[in-house]
């Protein structure tokens, strides 16, 4: 997997911190399912000093049913609303039923898959927090024969941890992001103690 970094125009991307690129390299090494065609996306270069991120796409019978990203933050003098000096910021969105847009637990369900899977992928983090957005589509006149669509919309933030002296893995935090794009989409979970094996159309990214 290619992760494109950016950096502040004046520094140079050789400017990096070391820190930030093992954070990168990290990213690098996560593991999506065959379902999930990742690649690397433009940074936004006015939120903190270093940043890099990815887009992906759930595809299913060469049908995207689902889409999102995934942005890692790095400010070294670190940034107290973050309480730390990186942070992940998240966005999924899905195709749902019609009928689970009137389902009052949606927004809490839809939350409970990410923080679900941080933790089923021992990613350790603080100071979460973010929205769920349901969203309705209803089409009328010449369009009313197309019926109604409804969208579920995650977006999230929370700052990666690791134990003091022990690298961040931000793969676990990617992988997570992956997995809450399957389960928005509808995908079932991978059985316990079957291995998720990327295939190379799994793993798009743009050459060096």
């Amino acid at each position: 997997m290619v992760v494109r970094q950016e950096t502040h125009p004046e520094t140079g991307a050789a400017a990096s911190p070391p820190e930030f690129r093992a954070a990168v390299l990290s990213m690098r090494a996560a593991t999506m399912r065959p379902e999930v065609l990742c690649e690397e996306m433009p940074a936004p270069q006015r939120i903190a000093p270093h940043a890099a991120a990815l887009s992906a796409d759930v595809t299913v019978d060469d049908t995207d049913i689902g889409t999102g990203r995934i942005i890692l933050l790095h400010d070294p003098a670190g940034n107290e609303a973050w309480d730390g000096t990186f942070r992940c910021v998240a966005y999924a969105r899905a195709e749902i039923e019609v009928e689970m847009i009137t389902d009052p637990m949606l927004a809490e369900v839809g939350w409970s898959w990410l923080t679900e899977a941080l933790d089923a992928h021992g990613a350790t983090y603080g100071a979460a927090a973010g929205s769920v957005t349901r969203v309705a589509t209803e089409s009328f006149g010449g369009m009313a024969g197309e019926g109604g669509t409804a969208q579920i919309e995650i977006r999230a933030s929370w700052t990666p941890t690791a134990e003091e002296g022990t690298p961040l893995d931000v793969a676990r935090h990617v992988e997570a992001w992956g997995e809450l794009l399957c389960t928005a989409a509808g995908l079932p979970p991978v059985p316990d103690g079957v291995a998720v094996m990327p295939s190379r159309r799994g793993q798009r990214g743009t050459p060096r």
